[in-house]
């Protein structure tokens, strides 16, 4: 007795976190930070700032393949990411899960793209980080759209200001409503086409393109070193120059003394106590041991991403929630988002043979959105918006390979820089449908004996008329900075390609239409919090994961609070 009673004792904490990701980070710096001893409980292996970062300082010549992943190890081993066209390469596809070793299945195409490991995918993210606008949480309202947000801009912006200072976001601020300007560090410089290409546009069409804005350092901040420009992002920095749990929020926690991080622990349940009403903790899967161990703790924290946040609420299954915790309003797994990209425009430009640029930024420019956001840029044919990414860069050596060429006239071909092109690619809105879904498959299990996940989602005709104005409006931008030899493309798009999986536990007003109210929490379970991608209500045409850590520092505070309070 004695012993149990011990063991249930080193097995209990003030909060535990679900994920070690964007959001899991987050919620392990602010909940240590304020005094909780607060458990992180990872599915993957640990991964330690630097030490654990195998590739970082290796040359495309130290690869035994020159980086390129065999076609016979894709086809075997990564067989859905191969149908991406995002390169699995040998630099890093240690950071990504095999698919014959993590299964999924698919009504409709779904392209799931997932780093099991200690940070998540906060280390190989692209860094886009920009706030939502005031119309972004009220266009569901205002539309009439699946359910309204229950918080509005000003409720997140003084926490989208916290987490800025901490993260380290560059930027240039622009004055307009529909893309906030935020706590910037000085800005990425954009080099002189893409300058020449943002007084054009701005001069003719009034559209605005700034620099892309980023999670990397542009100065020292916080104990990490600034951008090098290598263009490594990828294989984890050892500078810690861009926002990562592993260089930031997750050492942030451990200093404090309050942190418990465990690898290797996959969360397969809530526990919910229904005398108490509310959850008592989670049951956890030793991936090493093969134990399953109970940890208890008086708030949870859901961040293990969007698809994985809902697989563990629907799997929590009790006589109070037989469907699983959160799924009594029957949203639960609904209104799966993510952006539709893939679509955009390029061109050549004569001049500017005398100009260069130095290193590999981090970023290019940004286009905010322009259709939709006054009555003058309204439009019949779709609801909401779209903006661009891009870069404008001069032809390297490659362009000498298809070149006739021996000697010393070839070395000097090869020397010599070619032309200047730019390009770009438009990320847009998807609204969210109540039948874009995703459920468990409790016929086909993983390897742990957990029901696997089942996707069911597509766009529909809103996104298919947008994508037709995304291609010809950025044919339109090129030709007014004087472009030439213009090339659009829609190469498609199919949700998860855009790797902003949101949806599928929604906030809301009314707990018989969401999952979460307007501070985070489960409507069946107030002790327990989802602050990921699930929580999102609709999906904006912005990257999301500056959302997600306002969120997550606002539930936090609110959690802790109502701790102190016993209200939880």
């Amino acid at each position: 007795m004695n012993l149990n009673l011990r063991a249930k004792k080193e097995n209990t904490y003030d909060a535990i976190v679900i994920g070690s990701g964007i959001s899991g980070g987050w919620a392990a710096k602010e909940l240590c930070e304020k005094g909780l001893k607060t458990l992180v409980l990872e599915r993957g292996r640990n991964v330690r700032h630097i030490l654990d970062y195998p590739t970082a300082n290796l040359d495309p010549w130290n690869f035994e393949h020159r980086g390129r992943t065999p076609q016979e190890e894709l086809e075997e081993k990564y067989p859905k990411q191969n149908r991406t066209g995002y390169t699995v390469s040998e630099r890093s596809k240690h950071w990504f899960v095999r698919d014959d070793v993590h299964p999924y299945q698919e009504v409709k195409r779904f392209d799931w793209m997932r780093g099991y490991h200690v940070g998540g995918r906060s280390i190989m993210w692209g860094r886009h980080s920009y706030r939502w606008s005031a119309q972004d949480f009220e266009a569901n309202a205002k539309e009439g759209i699946a359910t309204d947000w229950p918080i509005r801009y000003e409720d997140i912006a003084p926490w989208y200001t916290y987490v800025e200072g901490y993260a380290g976001i560059q930027g240039m601020k622009e004055g307009l409503a529909q893309l906030p300007d935020g706590n910037f560090l000085p800005p990425i410089k954009m080099n002189c086409v893409e300058q020449h290409f943002r007084e054009k546009v701005d001069e003719k069409l009034k559209w605005k393109v700034t620099i892309g804005r980023t999670a990397n350092l542009t100065q020292p901040l916080h104990g990490r070193g600034s951008c090098q420009y290598r263009n490594r992002c990828i294989e984890g920095c050892p500078y810690g120059a861009y926002f990562s749990s592993n260089a930031a929020t997750l050492p942030a926690a451990e200093k404090t003394g309050n942190m418990t991080l465990r690898p290797n622990s996959i969360v397969y349940e809530i526990i919910f106590d229904k005398q108490a009403g509310k959850a008592s903790g989670v049951r956890v899967i030793d991936t090493e041991t093969k134990e399953d161990i109970i940890f208890d703790a008086k708030i949870i924290f859901c961040c293990a991403s969007a698809v994985g946040t809902t697989q563990i609420l629907m799997n929590s299954k009790s006589d109070a929630f037989p469907n699983g915790i959160g799924a009594s309003s029957g949203e639960l797994g609904h209104n799966l988002m993510d952006h539709h990209f893939r679509v955009g425009a390029s061109g050549e430009i004569d001049g500017f043979e005398d100009m260069y640029y130095s290193g590999r930024r981090p970023t290019g420019f940004y286009i905010a959105r322009f259709r939709n956001i006054d009555k003058a840029s309204t439009r019949k044919d779709f609801l909401r918006g779209y903006g661009y990414q891009g870069q404008a860069s001069r032809d390297g050596w490659q362009s000498a390979v298809k070149e006739m060429g021996i000697g010393p006239a070839l070395k000097e071909n090869m020397q010599r820089p070619g032309a200047w092109r730019l390009g770009m690619t438009a990320f847009a809105e998807t609204l969210p449908y109540h039948e874009n879904r995703m459920f468990l498959d409790y016929e086909n299990k993983d390897q742990w004996g957990l029901p696997t996940v089942v996707f069911d989602a597509e766009f529909k005709e809103n996104e298919r008329i947008m994508r037709k104005d995304m291609m010809t409006s950025a044919a339109e931008m090129l030709e007014a900075a004087g472009f030439k030899n213009i090339q659009t493309y829609d190469q498609g798009s199919w949700p998860g390609l855009g790797i902003h999986e949101m949806g599928t536990a929604r906030m809301g007003r009314d707990r018989k239409t969401s999952v979460l109210n307007k501070n985070n929490q489960v409507w069946d379970a107030p002790n327990v919090f989802v602050t990921d991608g699930a929580c999102m209500t609709s999906a904006s045409c912005v990257n999301p994961s500056l959302t997600y850590m306002a969120l997550t520092a606002r539930a936090a505070d609110f959690a802790v609070s109502e701790l102190k309070k016993q209200n939880l």
